[in-house]
């Protein structure tokens, strides 16, 4: 069955001007890009965005990371999505991300690890509709 996830490129990357570099990683593993934009979210906005987490110790520094820069968001589409491109994106810290992997390829550090991705379908759609309007969903 057809899925959609949430991508999210983020400072780090946009920074570097890697996006095209991940953007090709994604398409050749299959994934239809079927909504994409770049912002610049507050840290507001970012803080509502990763409230899920607002209890954990990091929590804020992840949100000022997260609105430190413009970051690309984005819907993926294929068959089992989320748990294909949680795979595509590798571990959280890079050290651990198997060989091929974006956090591998590009990713800093644990903190600065280039991609974001929802974990599960609950928050795929809760996550798709913080970003995105159906009409900007074009697949």
């Amino acid at each position: 069955m057809t899925e959609r996830t949430l991508s999210i490129i983020k400072p780090d990357a946009t920074q570097r001007n890697i996006t095209g570099d991940i953007n090709s990683m994604i398409e050749a593993a299959g994934f239809a890009i079927i909504a994409q934009k770049m912002l610049k979210l507050t840290f507001e906005q970012a803080k509502k965005f990763y409230e899920v987490h607002s209890d954990k110790p990091f929590y804020e520094d992840l949100c000022k990371f997260l609105s430190s820069a413009p970051v690309i968001v984005q819907v993926l589409e294929k068959e089992n999505a989320i748990l294909d491109y949680r795979k595509l994106m590798g571990a959280t810290n890079p050290i651990n991300a198997e060989v091929g992997t974006i956090r591998n390829r590009f990713a800093i550090s644990v903190d600065q690890n280039s991609v974001h991705g929802s974990d599960a379908k609950e928050t795929a759609v809760s996550e798709i509709n913080f970003f995105f309007s159906d009409i900007e969903l074009v697949g």
